[in-house]
C-alpha cells in the first residue's frame, strides 16, 4: 500500500534527513496530547507527511508557504484529487506521445509560457506546476524577480507526471491540514496548547553561487533570517516548542559564526546531509546542516540515557 510522501520534487527536501530530524524531536513528544503541528515553510512537505503518519497524537496541522502556486497545489491535492489525476494523465499522455526531444522541448516551453501568464484556475495551474516540476532541469523550482518560472527544459524521456496512488494517499492525509499562504509570522495565531513548530526556511547560501532559494520573488536574506530568529523568540516566550533547519555556514567557513551567534541562546545540533543540486557533479556530496531547538531533552538524548553502560572488566588478581 502506498505511503504518503511529497508529490513534487523540491530543492532542500528533507526526505533523506527524516531519521535525524525525528531523533531531535522533544524526548516526550509521543506522549504529548492533542498536538498542533505547524510548518511555516512547508516546501515539498517530506517532514509533514512523515509526522502525520508517524504521530497519531497530532490532531491539528497547519502549513504555510509564501509561494501561492505551491500552496494552491496542496489545496488541489487535498480537495480535488480525482480531477487532478485526470488532468495530469491527459498532459502526461500528450507529452509522452511526442517522438523527438525538440517536440518535447517546444511542448515544455508552451506550458511554461502559459503557466507564467498567472491567470489559470487552480486545477490547471496545479497541473502545469506538476508537469513543469517533472520535466524541467533537475526538478528545480526557481522564479525571477517578476515571479516568473524560468527553469529550462530537462530532457527526460518518459517522466512520470502523474502518480495517482501518491496523490490519493496525500489527499487523504491532508484532509485535516489547514493551508495558509503568506509570511511565516502569520502562523503564530494558530498555536495553541501542545504546539510544535518545524521551520525549514530558505537556506542561507554557503557561497555566492550556491543559492537555490529563489522559489519566491521575495528574497530571503540575512535580515529575514534575523526576523525568523526573533519569531522563534516569540514562540519560546509563549511556551511553545520549535525545531529549525538551516545550512551550516561554519562548516564551510570556520569564521562564519552567523547562526552560532544568532541562535546562541538555543540548542544547536549538526547533522550530515547529501546535496545533489550543484550542476558540477564534483561539488555534490555531504555537508553539515544545523538543527536548532528550544528544548534540552531530545529523543536522541533519551535513547542514549536509557542505554546501559558497559561494565568494565575486573582488574586481574595480583
Amino acid at each position: 500500500m502506498a505511503k504518503a510522501k511529497p508529490f513534487i520534487k523540491w530543492v532542500g527536501g528533507k526526505g533523506q534527513l527524516i531519521e535525524q530530524l525525528d531523533a531531535q524531536l522533544p524526548a516526550d513528544f509521543e506522549n504529548w496530547e492533542d498536538v498542533t503541528y505547524i510548518e511555516p515553510f512547508v516546501g515539498g512537505g517530506a517532514m509533514l507527511f512523515y509526522m502525520l503518519q508517524r504521530y497519531p497524537n497530532i490532531h491539528r496541522a497547519v502549513i504555510n508557504d509564501v509561494n501561492p502556486d505551491l500552496t494552491t497545489c496542496y489545496r488541489v491535492v487535498r480537495d480535488m484529487p480525482e480531477d487532478l489525476i485526470t488532468s495530469l494523465m491527459h498532459i502526461q499522455n500528450a507529452y509522452n506521445a511526442l517522438s523527438t526531444e525538440e517536440e518535447r522541448k517546444d511542448f515544455f516551453l508552451a506550458v511554461r509560457d502559459r503557466y507564467n501568464e498567472k491567470n489559470l484556475d487552480p486545477l490547471e495551474n496545479t497541473t502545469k506546476f506538476f508537469f513543469l516540476n517533472r520535466t524541467c532541469f533537475n526538478g528545480l523550482y526557481r522564479v525571477n524577480k517578476k515571479g516568473l518560472f524560468n527553469v529550462p527544459f530537462g530532457k527526460y524521456t518518459n517522466p512520470q507526471i502523474c502518480d495517482s496512488a501518491i496523490i490519493r494517499k496525500d489527499s487523504e492525509l491532508l484532509q485535516h491540514v489547514e493551508i495558509l499562504t503568506g509570511d511565516f509570522e502569520a502562523t503564530f495565531e494558530y498555536a495553541q496548547g501542545n504546539t510544535l513548530f518545524y521551520f525549514d526556511p530558505p537556506y542561507r547560501p554557503l557561497s555566492d553561487t550556491s543559492s537555490f532559494n529563489d522559489y519566491a520573488k521575495e528574497a530571503f536574506n540575512d535580515d529575514a533570517q534575523i526576523r525568523l530568529k526573533e519569531y522563534c523568540d516569540q514562540i519560546d516566550d509563549a511556551g511553545f516548542r520549535f525545531m529549525l533547519s538551516n545550512s551550516d555556514c561554519k562548516g564551510k567557513n570556520e569564521e562564519d559564526n552567523f547562526f552560532d551567534v544568532l541562535y546562541g541562546a538555543y540548542h544547536i545540533e549538526r547533522v550530515w546531509a547529501s546535496r545533489s543540486i550543484n550542476s558540477n557533479p564534483n561539488k555534490r556530496g555531504k555537508l553539515t546542516e544545523i538543527l536548532v531547538h528550544n528544548y534540552a531533552e531530545t529523543k536522541a538524548n533519551l535513547h542514549a540515557d536509557n542505554m546501559l553502560p558497559e561494565i568494565a572488566p575486573l582488574p586481574a588478581a595480583v
